[in-house]
């Protein structure tokens, strides 16, 4: 069985991968971790998450409780990650990272710690939506060179960066099966005048309104038809459950750097 921590327990996210870990047997949550000063701490994690009490009080230092669990699965802010990050590297824990917006410097630091231990790193971990990864990218090498590609993202009021990673994501899929550089391909709105569309772009719209969990539509537009694959979340609990999944899985693979295809056996597929 694996241990679980989860960073951010008090949140929204947190309180769902809670419930969603003590709804699988080969799972329980062992440690939960807040900001400090957050009103929460001290209370029982799983009396918050409405599970019921589950002996787990919410600590503000991650540091003090790495004895307790074997995977910590992190959906906080990118700053916070890679302190903890650090935390988990001192003791040998391996780390479920769902937080988007890492900048370089970041994401590098992050593939030098899975040198020495086991790290899942997903700007989504819906399983859905890692399914609509591999159909992106076969539609990609079939119809992707003969075809006006967009992406449109939506999420909700609160969401701090645009586009979303899964968009980014999606946008890097698909530059790599068509061997451009999405760097220089990249459009991310338009106003104006802006001439003609140019086929090797691939254009970004973002929709930030309401309580949206997560909406992600690609757009392949050629002569005559286009093809729309689209992925939307209606709840929290999709992504809660696939990072539960994945720490489950996490727990039993040597040191490296992995992705929720390494996670469901996508990697070769297609």
């Amino acid at each position: 069985m694996t241990r679980i921590a989860v960073c951010g327990a008090a949140g929204r996210m947190g309180r769902t991968i809670i419930e969603v870990v003590q709804a699988i047997p080969e799972a329980r949550l062992a440690a939960a971790i807040e900001r400090p000063g957050a009103s929460q701490l001290g209370q029982d994690a799983g009396e918050l998450a409405g599970v019921g009490r589950l002996g787990v009080p919410i600590v503000a230092d991650l540091a003090t409780v790495t004895g307790d669990f074997d995977v910590l699965i992190d959906f906080t802010v990118a700053d916070a990650v890679v302190q903890n990050l650090e935390i988990c590297l001192a003791a040998d824990k391996h780390v479920v990272i769902g937080t988007t917006g890492l900048n370089p410097e970041q994401r590098a630091r992050v593939q030098e710690a899975s040198r020495r231990i086991a790290i899942v790193s997903s700007p989504n971990m819906s399983i859905g939506v890692n399914l609509a990864f591999k159909l992106i990218e076969l539609a990609a090498r079939v119809v992707g060179a003969d075809s006006d590609i967009e992406i449109i993202e939506a999420h909700h009021r609160q969401k701090k960066d645009a586009p979303s990673g899964t968009a980014v994501r999606m946008g890097e899929i698909i530059a790599a099966a068509l061997g451009r550089d999405l760097s220089r391909c990249a459009v991310y709105g338009r106003e104006g005048h802006t001439g003609a569309r140019a086929r090797e772009t691939i254009g970004f719209a973002t929709v930030r309104a309401g309580d949206i969990v997560g909406d992600h539509t690609v757009l392949f537009a050629g002569d005559g038809e286009r093809i729309e694959i689209t992925h939307r979340a209606s709840s929290r609990k999709t992504f809660a459950a696939g990072a539960v999944r994945a720490a489950a899985w996490l727990g039993r693979q040597p040191a490296g750097l992995y992705d929720m295809l390494d996670v469901l056996g996508l990697r070769g597929a297609g």
